[in-house]
């Protein structure tokens, strides 16, 4: 499949609901409203195909942007080719669901993360915390320092209440996913949760949301799911 045969399927696929619904979590035109579930069958004839995908993410589709970062062939991809992704992220969807995940698939994925969280700007900060949720989601507990992550738990206590929304999110489930997918410090995790307790997330137009880590923890360890790692990063 060619660039224009894909742009094709994908607004066949297109449902006004769905595009409304994009639209109400920060994306903007243009868009069709696809379904990521209904990528799936283009994906599996397509594979990866890094050349496609950096066509797909430039056009500033929403749905095109996504479908990228599915079909993106992240070992390909250079710490340049990772800021400009990222530099036309505009919305969480993009940098913490399609940025973040393709960085989580490399060997710079640590670095890279380490200097958006440093950025002190929101949706850089964001993809970086929620790269290191996907990275702990899935590989071995011994390719981390577990005195960096402690460190990190500790940044996060100190100025998760301070931080932009979008980053005070990922910052929240970062504390979740270390106490459920990194073992070694699942007590300090534990104990970070409980000291920073509610967090708010304020929302244009609607409701603000509160976030618990802890209460997200208690969930999944009665659940069983105390060191639970996902098979793959993308699906």
């Amino acid at each position: 499949m060619d660039f224009e045969i894909v742009m094709q399927e994908l607004e066949a696929l297109g449902k006004e609901r769905t595009k409304k619904t994009y639209i109400s979590n920060g994306a903007h035109e243009p868009l069709f409203g696809v379904a990521t579930g209904a990528m799936k069958p283009i994906a599996k004839i397509i594979k990866k195909n890094q050349p496609l995908a950096e066509q797909l993410y430039a056009t500033g589709n929403y749905d095109a942007m996504y479908f990228a970062g599915i079909i993106a062939d992240p070992k390909t991809m250079t710490q340049a080719d990772f800021e400009r992704w990222i530099d036309s992220a505009y919305f969480y969807m993009l940098s913490d669901y399609v940025v973040a995940v393709t960085l989580a698939e490399t060997d710079i994925a640590q670095v890279v993360a380490d200097k958006w969280i440093a950025s002190g700007e929101e949706l850089r900060m964001s993809a970086g915390w929620s790269c290191y949720c996907w990275l702990l989601g899935n590989r071995p507990d011994s390719e981390f320092s577990a005195s960096k992550l402690a460190s990190m738990l500790e940044q996060v206590e100190n100025t998760i209440h301070d931080s932009p929304d979008r980053t005070k999110s990922a910052m929240n489930n970062f504390i979740y996913t270390v106490a459920i997918s990194y073992v070694p410090l699942h007590e300090k995790a534990v104990e970070t949760a409980k000291s920073v307790g509610p967090v708010e997330i304020k929302r244009d137009k609607k409701k603000s949301s509160i976030l618990q880590a802890s209460e997200n923890i208690q969930k999944e360890i009665d659940r069983g799911k105390l060191g639970f790692k996902r098979k793959y990063v993308r699906c």
